[in-house]
């Protein structure tokens, strides 16, 4: 099985920590996020493409062309914009169902075991307080309706993890172009425009850890 890493963004929010490291070679307890992105793949997978962009020479120069038994193959997002456009630059090489998470979060393995259950998931998680995030939106069935995008959202609502099970669907859809920032096309939105034809199951994280400001990686040092 494919894996996609989203690993292209600036990190701008964590410097000046990403003036001269990618994101996802920041450590927690010693390690790179990146690793534990890594230690939430299954076995499964067997072959991961890093879709690279600002400072990508170092995840390179990091993972080489095998890391962990598995194949690494790089694309680049020249143009940064946004998570919908970074995995249909992998377009031309996923052949199968795959797996896309974010290089930068940290992700329980057995959640994403659970998503491999389905033919296609998001992964979402519950939010503990109110914070930013896509607010995950579902209808009286339960099926996926919106994802919006926003700073506040109240405590108990499912936030999207940027983690998801996917098949080639997918790249029959335009990306979704963000409504709250300029330049962006996002994938969670992509995802729903998908899930009115193909059914996307909606799966509740037991765990996660999302990376966005040097105050992220101090609380994931308590965490982890």
């Amino acid at each position: 099985m494919q894996a996609v890493i989203l690993a292209a963004g600036l990190g701008t929010r964590m410097r000046p920590l990403t003036n001269t490291t990618a994101k996802p070679l920041l450590k927690v307890k010693g390690r790179p996020l990146l690793d534990y992105t890594f230690d939430a793949l299954p076995s499964e997978v067997d072959e991961v493409i890093m879709v690279i962009g600002y400072l990508g020479e170092q995840i390179k120069a990091y993972l080489g062309e095998s890391y962990r038994g598995r194949r690494i193959r790089y694309v680049e997002q020249k143009k940064l914009e946004g998570t919908a456009k970074a995995l249909f630059e992998a377009k031309s090489l996923l052949t199968q169902r795959f797996l896309v998470l974010m290089a930068d979060d940290i992700y329980e393995k057995t959640d994403i075991q659970k998503c491999l259950q389905e033919e296609q998931a998001m992964l979402v998680m519950k939010s503990e307080g109110i914070g930013p995030g896509g607010k995950v939106l579902l209808d009286e069935r339960g099926h996926l309706k919106e994802v919006v995008e926003g700073k506040a959202h109240p405590k108990g609502a499912l936030i999207c993890t940027n983690a998801f099970v996917l098949s080639s669907e997918i790249f029959e859809y335009e990306p979704v172009k963000l409504t709250d920032r300029e330049g962006e096309w996002g994938l969670p939105q992509t995802v729903v425009a998908m899930s009115k034809d193909h059914a996307v199951a909606v799966v509740e994280a037991t765990a996660w850890i999302k990376i966005t400001t040097p105050e992220d990686l101090k609380l994931a040092e308590k965490l982890v």
